[in-house]
C-alpha cells in the first residue's frame, strides 16, 4: 500500500518545521511550493532530501499545485493520497486510522480527522462548524450525551486542511477545478463527490492540529477588487455545483438583475452605483462561460483536471 503526503506550500516557514515532522517517514512525501520568497524551499532540501519537491516559477494556487502532487503521486502507483495544509500537524496515527476505517466503509469518497487549534484545547473554529446539527445531528449529541461514538460521521463539506482521498475517489471525481484559485476549490470538490455518490466523513477517533486560531478575518471596501474576488469564488462554489440544476437559471437571473440596476442607477445620474454595477456585470459575463463549462466537466468526472 502507498500512501502519497501532499503538502502545498508558500511563504510556510513559521509552520513547515513542525508541519514536515509530523509526517511519518513511512509515507511519501510530495511538495509543491508555490513560488515562496522566503526560505521554504532551502528548508525543504536542506532537511527532506527525499522528499518529491515541485520548485514552481509562479504560484498555481491551492488547487492546481495540488493537482499536480496528485498527478505525480498517481504515477508513483499510490493508494492514497493524503493533502496537509502547510499550517497543519498531523499525529503519529492520523492516516492510519483513517485508512482503517476507510476499509470498514469504502462509500466515503473523503475522510477527515477531527481538526483541533494549535494547543489542542478546542477544536477549530471553522472547523466545528461543520459539524453543527444541520450538517450532522448526532455528533455533538453522541459526545455531550455519552452515547456509543460512531466510526464515522458524514458531512456534507469539510475543509480540505487535511483529506484522505482513496485512488477510487480521484478516478472518478478528477481533481481540483481551476476556475478556483484560492479557496472554494474544497467546497466544490465536496460536491463532486456527492454527485459521484460517495460520502464525506469525520473520524472521530482520528486527529489533527490546524494552526490558524489568532488570524484575523480580512474585510473588503465594497466595490473593491478584493470585494468582486470574493463576490466571484461565493458565486461559483454555488453557481458550478453540480448538484443544483437550477444554476444557470439563477446566473441568467442575477445577470438580468444587475443589467436593470445598472440602467436604473445609470438614469439617475448617480454614478458611484453606475460604476459599481457595471463591474459586477462584467464579471458575472466572465464566469457565465466558465460555469458552464465547468459544470459539463464535472458532471463527466474520470482523470479531468490532472492530465489536460
Amino acid at each position: 500500500m502507498i500512501v502519497s503526503v501532499i503538502i502545498v506550500t508558500y511563504n510556510g516557514m513559521q509552520w513547515l518545521e513542525r508541519c514536515l515532522a509530523s509526517v511519518p517517514e513511512s509515507y511519501e512525501l510530495v511538495i509543491v511550493d508555490n513560488h515562496s520568497t522566503d526560505d521554504t524551499v532551502a528548508f525543504i532540501e536542506e532537511n527532506y532530501p527525499k522528499a518529491k519537491l515541485f520548485k514552481e516559477k509562479q504560484n498555481l494556487g491551492f488547487g492546481q499545485a495540488n493537482n499536480k502532487g496528485i498527478r505525480y503521486a498517481l504515477k508513483q502507483g499510490a493508494d492514497y493520497v493524503y493533502l496537509l495544509n502547510q499550517d497543519a500537524y498531523l499525529e503519529t496515527d492520523t492516516i492510519e486510522k483513517l485508512i482503517c476505517v476507510y476499509s470498514n466503509f469504502p462509500d466515503y469518497g473523503i475522510l477527515s480527522p477531527i481538526h483541533t487549534n494549535k494547543n489542542k484545547t478546542r477544536l477549530d473554529q471553522n472547523f466545528s462548524n461543520y459539524l453543527n446539527y444541520k450538517s450532522n445531528s448526532d455528533f455533538y449529541s453522541d459526545f455531550v450525551l455519552g452515547k456509543s461514538i460512531a466510526e464515522v460521521y458524514e458531512v456534507p463539506f469539510v475543509n480540505a486542511a487535511g483529506w484522505l482521498i482513496p485512488k477510487k475517489t480521484l478516478i472518478t471525481v478528477g481533481g481540483f477545478d481551476p476556475i478556483f484559485f484560492h479557496y472554494g476549490e474544497d467546497d466544490n470538490y465536496c460536491q463532486r463527490v456527492k454527485y459521484h455518490n460517495k460520502k464525506i466523513g469525520v473520524v472521530p477517533s482520528a486527529f489533527m492540529v490546524h494552526d490558524r486560531e489568532d488570524r484575523i478575518k480580512a474585510k473588503f471596501k465594497r466595490g473593491s477588487k478584493e470585494y468582486f474576488s470574493e463576490l466571484e469564488k461565493k458565486l461559483k462554489v454555488n453557481l458550478a455545483d453540480i448538484n443544483n440544476s437550477q444554476a444557470m437559471d439563477e446566473l441568467n437571473s442575477l445577470i438580468l438583475k444587475t443589467k436593470r440596476n445598472y440602467l436604473k442607477q445609470l438614469l439617475s445620474f448617480k454614478f458611484g452605483n453606475v460604476n459599481y454595477h457595471k463591474k459586477k456585470l462584467l464579471m458575472l459575463y466572465a464566469i457565465n462561460k466558465e460555469i458552464k463549462q465547468s459544470r459539463v466537466k464535472n458532471k463527466f468526472g474520470g482523470y479531468i483536471y490532472f492530465y489536460n
